[in-house]
């Protein structure tokens, strides 16, 4: 199964979970838990490709690192919808 749509179903049932009040907490780890899990592998795999890349062609290598920025944002995201199921309801 494709790993976006795992995280997208563990985020929403996280999101579930946080009506309770007693569960928020554990939903919230779990966002930034599973959203830094996913930040890393996407790093991880857009890394090796954006080094082998790089040796083919060095002149486009602002794209490479836009492609990390990008797979990153995945943590900053787990990150906001922690806050909001911490603070909100």
């Amino acid at each position: 199964m494709n790993t976006k749509a795992l995280l997208t179903i563990a985020l929403t049932a996280m999101l579930a979970m946080a009506q309770v009040a007693t569960d928020k907490y554990l939903a919230a780890g779990l966002a930034v838990g599973l959203a830094g899990l996913g930040a890393g592998v996407g790093v991880g795999l857009a890394g090796a490709a954006a080094m082998s890349a790089l040796v083919e062609r060095p002149q486009e290598r602002i794209w490479y690192l836009i492609f990390l920025a990008l797979a990153e944002a995945i943590a900053i995201y787990g990150l906001l919808v922690s806050f909001l199921i911490l603070f909100t309801g």
